[in-house]
């Protein structure tokens, strides 16, 4: 549970740092002129004139498909953890299992929604879906443990066929 909420937490502050690097400006990245001449141009345009219609709200733009990027984001996570390994029973191990199983979900759930459709990951999601079902529900650590050279041959079985398919996370 603390490792989505840090998760959350650095997306959140990812994204709002992205925010404010694209929105702010130097004054010194403008054209010469460019900021008086096109104050000077509103202030002398006239106002439109109020005709009484209201204007229709806008329609929202359509919600933008999954591209690539998903599954080349999702993968670059779980290559994040191929030179991480643990010791059942261990401190560290909660949470590497716990990241690696994270990661491999997300990668799923990336896979599943690309464009080119599920049919195009057909080993990388049956290997998933054959880990999900021997961990079941429980993915507390005792269970990621006991499973964990399942966990860990996934991951790396995936890391293989995507080195062999650079097209889809590049």
């Amino acid at each position: 549970m603390r490792i989505r909420r840090v998760r959350r937490a650095a997306i959140v502050a990812t994204v709002f740092a992205a925010c404010l690097l694209s929105c702010s400006t130097d004054a010194d990245d403008a054209p010469q002129g460019a900021g008086t001449r096109d104050a000077s141009r509103s202030a002398s345009a006239p106002a439109p004139a109020d005709t009484g219609k209201q204007e229709p709200p806008a329609t929202p733009a359509p919600a933008a498909s999954p591209g690539p990027e998903l599954v080349r984001d999702a993968f670059a996570g779980l290559q994040a953890t191929l030179n991480d390994t643990c010791t059942p029973g261990a401190g560290d191990c909660a949470y590497f299992l716990g990241r690696v199983h994270e990661e491999l979900t997300g990668l799923d759930a990336a896979m599943k929604a690309d464009p080119e459709g599920p049919g195009h990951f057909r080993e990388p999601l049956t290997w998933i879906g054959e880990l999900r079902t021997a961990l079941g529900d429980d993915t507390s650590t005792q269970n990621l443990e006991a499973h964990r050279t399942e966990l860990l041959g996934v991951r790396d079985r995936i890391n293989s066929w995507m080195q062999g398919h650079p097209d889809d996370y590049r």
